[in-house]
């Protein structure tokens, strides 16, 4: 895997979440094993597939498992993080 990859995913996810007002997981080792997870994703099936999910191999449906995935604002919401313990909630 490339580390231009796991540098172009860390730099999209800090971006996604500074402009929703979140922060990264803190956790450097969790943090750096989902951005390595998209990254693998990325490489291998062309889109940032959420590692925490699972691909049914249908791309209809897998759409919704590409991260930034359907369910992790309603994840935020609920839970202050998303399941991957990707993106979390700043008051949290």
């Amino acid at each position: 895997m490339s580390t231009e990859q796991e540098d172009a995913v860390k730099a999209w996810a800090e971006g996604y979440a500074k402009e929703h007002g979140w922060i990264l997981n803190p956790d450097d080792k969790q943090r750096e094993a989902v951005i390595k997870g998209l990254a693998r994703n990325t490489e291998r099936f062309g889109f940032r597939y959420c590692p925490c999910r699972i691909r049914s191999g249908d791309l209809e449906k897998d759409k919704r498992i590409i991260c930034p995935c359907v369910f992790h604002q309603d994840e935020l919401d609920q839970a202050g993080h998303c399941t991957c313990n990707f993106f979390y909630d700043k008051d949290e």
